[in-house]
């Protein structure tokens, strides 16, 4: 019997132009399930199963493994998502695209080396190697993008602090003219966006990440005709500058990834200038907690994060590690809340977090999404406990 709205396998696979044994094969792999299963155990799909099919084939056609697309998609036809997906695949396709150009020209320089010199230059060919195998790189940038995109939605647009966190960042820094900052772990630029238009125009900037595919975000949204910033791979624990540098060292949420705090903290002072400043950001222990007794709340074996990161630096124990480091450490908190009655954003972050709540909420999305309108429908409250710690040297 014909549904109303719902396709059968055959008329899903005919619209999607793919067979349907693929349809069959991505139901059994638990990618794509379809939306009803009659008694007799016919199978139907909807429109917004297209949507999640589309995701699919794309990230195949990008050379992504079934457990890759598993773990990097999830269904849901909420328009928010919808673009949010689209938009991280747009990055995705741009990525592999910039990749294999360098593929190309790595190729051309290979070709260009044999025929100069008849013989084979095997340090090329390990270039090559590296340079084809990429997926997982890709993986981790792709999800990287979507976590931080999920994290800055739900606070520019529920929050209750109208300056927002970013331009409250750069006010604390006290930019002035002719001042050289470095930023650690920019992530994709976003403190920089928001601020361009008070950025003075004599100042350096040199942005950097120890993820390339951080900082290509962050130069796609700066752009590169912008003669002040400069973009730079860079792990904190060893920087590659001398000493007395930089005027302003910005750390925006980093120091808590450094596996040697005290290593960073020490490169840090040594390249500030001796009136130089060192910001850095953190959480406390109350940051987000309604999210975690959220999820908690729905199934208790969830768990956002496999440490708490404030733990390691936080705002309870951040100057007693920057301490040995710095001449005087100042704390200032950041006085904000969100408070949201949508429940897709608030799944968007969810969903974003280091935890197991993805391989849980796989297949209960449906049940979940229910249980958060529920939560939200009269205004969700959530706590949020950030701050600043400014060092002098």
């Amino acid at each position: 019997m014909k549904l109303p709205g719902y396709y059968s396998s055959g008329e899903f696979a005919r619209l999607a132009q793919v067979s349907v044994r693929t349809i069959r094969f991505y139901d059994k792999q638990n990618i794509l399930k379809p939306s009803f299963v009659s008694a007799a155990g016919a199978r139907f799909y909807t429109d917004s199963d297209l949507a999640r099919l589309q995701q699919i084939l794309l990230l195949k056609y990008l050379g992504f493994s079934l457990d890759d697309i598993r773990e990097m998609t999830i269904g849901d036809n909420d328009y928010h998502l919808m673009v949010s997906s689209l938009n991280m695949q747009k990055k995705l396709v741009q990525d592999r695209m910039e990749q294999l150009q360098l593929v190309a020209e790595a190729i051309d320089s290979t070709v260009e080396a044999i025929e100069k010199e008849h013989q084979l230059d095997w340090s090329r060919m390990l270039d090559l190697i590296h340079l084809t195998g990429m997926e997982k790189s890709l993986k981790d940038q792709y999800q990287n993008a979507s976590n931080i995109s999920a994290r800055i939605r739900l606070h520019r647009e529920f929050s209750r602090n109208t300056l927002g966190w970013f331009p409250w960042i750069y006010e604390q820094a006290d930019i002035t003219d002719g001042m050289k900052i470095l930023e650690l772990g920019c992530g994709n630029g976003a403190l920089w966006t928001e601020n361009l238009d008070r950025l003075p125009l004599q100042i350096t900037i040199t942005l950097s990440d120890i993820s390339e595919g951080m900082l290509r975000d962050a130069r796609r949204n700066i752009g590169t005709e912008d003669a002040r910033f400069d973009f730079r791979v860079i792990d904190c624990h060893e920087l590659p500058f001398e000493d007395n540098s930089f005027d302003l060292v910005i750390a925006n949420h980093v120091l808590f990834y450094c596996k040697d705090i005290g290593k960073a903290c020490g490169e840090i002072a040594r390249v500030l200038k001796p009136d130089g400043f060192f910001l850095s950001s953190t959480y406390g222990t109350h940051h987000m907690k309604e999210i975690t007794e959220l999820v908690q709340a729905f199934d208790n074996r969830i768990v956002l994060a496999a440490e708490n990161l404030y733990e390691r630096f936080g705002l309870e124990n951040g100057a007693e590690l920057l301490s040995p480091h710095f001449s005087s450490v100042e704390i200032r908190h950041y006085d904000d809340c969100i408070v949201i009655n949508q429940a897709e954003p608030l799944i968007e972050y969810i969903l974003s977090c280091h935890g197991n709540q993805n391989q849980i909420l796989l297949d209960r999305y449906k049940d979940f999404r229910t249980f958060v309108e529920e939560k939200v429908h009269n205004n969700f409250h959530i706590t949020k406990d950030a701050g600043i710690f400014l060092c002098r040297k």
